[in-house]
């Protein structure tokens, strides 16, 4: 996974990624919005390519940066019937 928050070079293993997740939802708990806006997939057989515009601050950020929205991509694969995540990046504009 490729997100916001360092490590900038990415989070590998499961492991990783399951510890990556605690602190997203605690700054989530003191109010911070993660609110899907658009979601669009494309998928075929056994591959998929999915993207998304969120808005995802403190609502004071918001405030102050109304059109401010997190791109979320995610490539996607089927493996014995589950479809598994490969690849997914979070990025915000740069001003």
């Amino acid at each position: 996974m490729f997100d916001v928050p360092p490590p900038d070079e990415g989070i590998r293993g499961l492991a990783a990624y399951r510890a990556a997740w605690p602190p997203f939802f605690a700054w989530q708990a003191q109010g911070a919005c993660f609110d899907i806006e658009s979601l669009d997939i494309t998928a075929g057989t056994d591959v998929a390519y999915a993207y998304a515009l969120l808005r995802c601050a403190m609502p004071e950020e918001l405030a102050a940066h109304p059109t401010l929205r997190l791109r979320l991509t995610f490539g996607l694969r089927k493996e014995h019937g589950r479809w598994l995540v490969a690849h997914e990046h979070h990025s915000f504009p740069h001003d």
